[in-house]
Formats: C-alpha cells, structure tokens, sequence
C-alpha cells in the first residue's frame, strides 16, 4: 500500500513529485478522485478547500473528479474509485469522514484498492489512517470534537499518529510544548508535520518529505 499523508495536500514542490513518484505515470496521465466529505459538516469559510483544488487542477492531471461518499451510492462512487490513480482525501472533521468510510462501505474494499491506487490524505484524511482517532490530542491541541466522549477506530493503515499543522496560524495549540504534554502515556511513534510537510509509506516503509518542520515522538 501506498501512501502520502499530508497536512495540506501539495503544498511544494517535493510534496507533488512525491506523488507522481508513487503513481509512477506522468501528471498527463493520472486521474484523480477528490473525496470532499470529511469538509461537509465545517462552518464557514472553506477558502482551504478550494485552495486545494486549485492546486490539484494546476498539476495539469489527466482528470480530477469530485466523490463524495456520503452523497451517492456505492454503486456510484465505486467505479469512480476503481477509474482512479489518486485516492486524494481532503481534510475536515476527522469523525465525519471515518464515520462515512464505514457507512458508505468504502471501508470494506480500500485494503482490495489500495493493491493499486495511491491515498493521499490532507489533515483529516491523514488521520483516519491512524488506528483511531486520538480523541484526546482532537480535543486539546485542535479543539475539535467536543461533543464526542468515546474514542472512534481509525483504519489502522500506518502503525503511528500522524498530527497535522504544527505551528499553523490557524491551529494555535498545535504547538511543541503543548504537544508534548498531549501525548505523554503513547508508545505509538507520532509524526507532527507543519503545512508544508508530508510522511510518505510504501508497503510500511515510513519517509519524511518536507520543506517546512516537523516533529517526532517515539
């Protein structure tokens, strides 16, 4: 399986090539699905979603289609998955999207895609690769989820945490001294990428792709 875990998707150019190094086929040829649905439940401006778009449409792809699990069936959105290169997760509400890979069923054939296709996954569609979703580290540094009491599965894909926009302007307690205190008591190895970072896993291979800073634990 292969994998690009970002914060907030192909924000340089080592981030990008990364990615057609995984597909291995030239921008030209590479379709992508973009899977909104982990932005469907966030309030207010979404200028973050259009950005990555943007960014995705100014890689010159093949094709970029729009998939949202949780507005069609799978009768609809399985081919489109099955026709891409790219799974590209956008970010959002961490528990809205795994709640929706479950749903939807998707969960059930990702190990079966995931033999051929690339994920690459922007801050909420990085976590859920994570064996859960580390209520705890949701609530204290990104002050999200405050509703939820239980701690939900993730998909388990990668044997570490990988928390996204360290140092971010618009994540003020995603910051080292908080951090740390956070995630005292895990064993589990923890990535911490700022914006412009990304871990690439190759069959469990684990690479840090950077141009900013990051973080590890463990």
């Amino acid at each position: 399986m292969k994998f690009l875990l970002t914060s907030s998707g192909l924000t340089n150019p080592s981030i990008a090539n990364t990615l057609l190094e995984l597909v291995g086929k030239k921008p030209e040829d590479i379709s992508v699905a973009f899977i909104p649905t982990a932005a469907n439940v966030e309030h207010g401006e979404k200028q973050w979603l259009i950005d990555d778009l943007t960014t995705l449409a100014n890689q010159k792809y093949k094709s970029v289609d729009i998939v949202d699990i949780s507005a069609v069936s799978k009768e609809i959105w399985l081919p489109k998955f099955e026709a891409a290169d790219v799974l590209f997760f956008e970010g959002g509400n961490t528990y809205h999207l795994m709640e929706w890979i479950n749903k939807s069923g998707l969960k059930d054939v990702l190990p079966e895609l995931l033999k051929t296709k690339v994920w690459v996954g922007v801050s909420a569609g990085s976590m859920v690769t994570n064996k859960d979703l580390s209520l705890k580290i949701s609530q204290t540094i990104y002050e999200e989820d405050l509703d939820k009491t239980t701690d939900m599965t993730g998909l388990n894909f990668v044997n570490f945490y990988f928390l996204p926009h360290l140092n971010s302007q618009y994540f003020t307690k995603v910051r080292k001294e908080n951090i740390e205190k956070v995630v005292e008591g895990v064993t589990e190895k923890i990535y911490v990428m700022d914006d412009n970072g990304a871990v690439k896993v190759v069959d469990g291979k684990v690479e840090i792709v950077t141009e900013g800073e990051y973080l590890e634990f463990n």
